[in-house]
């Protein structure tokens, strides 16, 4: 039996028709903001460097110091942390951009700036489309990203699917779990907030309700350089302040968009590229996969149109056989 190539070309148009689709059809009405969303904001400009934040975060999660390579080298490990990027040891990091003679702080060139890098709890977060055993899931009230270790089957699809790179996995254990910032969600529960932002000095890391956090970021952006502004300390919820001139920020709120949105809110001076966060569509990858999927499974209706389309094929290929055409 074979099938014709014009005949097989027929049935597989069904399939580059839903393909071609417009993305309006793929779930764009999916972002949406949990009823009672809670967001970081991390200005870079208001930042100094000094790893408060880091602090927190490993004792209110409970993480150990990590060495850096040089540390191990000279067999001095575990007098300081040290470790370079996010790992299964460390949930938040701040890292430092530099050009040039970096003589001058939040100025592209010849400067240096600092970004803070953790989990974006994204509105509609890749990694939880990307599990297959919903280890991984998004509350619904907070939006905080959870992982369960009692569904998790170490596949680390999350992994591949985060665009950010947060997910890690402990490779060095014989049990490995999946490691990734969940805001400190035990720490809220008890009506603390997250570490990073409760050892943060100077208020660069700010915890609030999504929407003010993001009219928090808005209105930054309206700032004059140079103006004294109230900045917020550690939770907008306190009402402490502390008073700072104003840099000029690049007009841009990196994770407003970005994915479809995020609960981490990013402002600097520097623009985001340059601090090694990826260039987003304002739509997540989930959106088009899984809408994909549930056009083409949708009823059964289209692998059900597959299915007769073949089927006709090789009748008719093998009708063309037996009468000798």
């Amino acid at each position: 039996m074979e099938l014709g190539r014009r005949d097989f070309i027929k049935v597989l148009s069904a399939g580059a028709v839903t393909a071609a689709a417009p993305k309006s059809v793929f779930g764009q009405d999916r972002y949406k903001v949990p009823p009672k969303a809670m967001a970081i904001l991390y200005d870079g400009t208001l930042c100094i460097g000094c790893k408060a934040c880091e602090v927190g975060c490993k004792k209110e999660n409970d993480m150990p110091v990590e060495s850096g390579d040089m540390e191990k080298i000279k067999g001095v490990g575990n007098i300081w942390d040290a470790g370079p990027d996010l790992s299964q040891q460390t949930l938040n990091k701040i890292k430092v951009y530099k050009n040039g003679t970096a003589a001058v702080k939040d100025r592209e060139k010849d400067g240096f700036a600092f970004v803070k890098r953790a989990c974006m709890h994204c509105l509609d977060p890749d990694c939880v489309s990307a599990c297959p055993v919903t280890a991984l899931h998004k509350d619904p009230v907070t939006g905080i990203v959870h992982w369960d270790v009692n569904a998790c089957i170490g596949c680390r699809y999350c992994q591949l699917a985060c665009p950010y790179n947060v997910p890690k996995f402990e490779y060095d254990k014989a049990i490995p779990e999946i490691v990734k910032c969940e805001m400190c969600a035990h720490v809220q529960a008890e009506g603390g907030i997250p570490g990073c932002c409760s050892y943060c000095p100077t208020g660069a890391s700010l915890f609030g309700p999504y929407e003010a956090i993001l009219e928090e970021a808005h209105r930054r952006l309206q700032l004059k350089e140079g103006v004294r502004y109230d900045y917020p300390i550690s939770d907008l919820a306190t009402g402490e302040k502390i008073a700072r001139p104003v840099h000029k920020y690049v007009n841009y709120i990196y994770g407003e968009k970005e994915g479809g949105g995020t609960q981490y809110i990013m402002l600097s001076a520097v623009p985001f590229e340059k601090l090694g966060l990826p260039k987003l569509p304002d739509y997540s990858d989930a959106s088009i996969s899984e809408g994909i999927q549930h056009t083409v499974y949708k009823g059964l209706i289209a692998p059900g149109a597959l299915l007769v389309g073949l089927l006709f094929a090789a009748h008719r290929s093998m009708k063309n056989t037996d009468t000798g055409e």
